[in-house]
């Protein structure tokens, strides 16, 4: 079985989705192909998420946002959207998700950190429906 593609997207590529690729990344141990891009993409990865993402041992700072690519939808078997409304293309037989989360830009840590949150308990989920979840070591 080929490893499955994940791309997640939200407007400026700096934030959130990056977020949810760090965690996609780290989460699945490799499994899974991951991609982000935006609609309209930032110059820079939003510098609190990159703390947020720190805070877990998750290292997003040499992220860099892309615009989002029809060939990157086309290559994927789910495309996680966040807040991009209908700038994401739609592919038959794709699954798609929109994720309804707070847009992190601008925002303190103590906000940043509650979105990160969710977007881990969200990626856990779906790494765990695609059978891409590793396991966790206990402490």
């Amino acid at each position: 079985m080929t490893e499955p593609t994940v791309l997640f997207v939200c407007v400026h590529n700096a934030g959130r989705s990056q977020m949810a690729a760090g965690y996609a990344r780290e989460l699945s141990g490799g499994s899974v192909r991951v991609l982000s891009g935006g609609s309209e993409p930032g110059t820079a990865v939003n510098p609190v998420a990159v703390a947020a993402m720190a805070e877990e041992g998750i290292d997003i700072s040499a992220a860099v946002p892309q615009l989002l690519a029809t060939e990157d939808v086309a290559a994927s078997d789910a495309v996680i959207t966040m807040g991009c409304g209908d700038a994401c293309p739609i592919f038959p037989g794709k699954r798609y998700e929109d994720w309804e989360l707070e847009d992190p830009a601008g925002k303190d840590l103590e906000t940043v950190r509650r979105v990160r949150d969710h977007i881990k308990f969200r990626v856990e989920t779906l790494l765990s429906e695609l059978g891409a979840l590793r396991q966790q070591k206990a402490s």
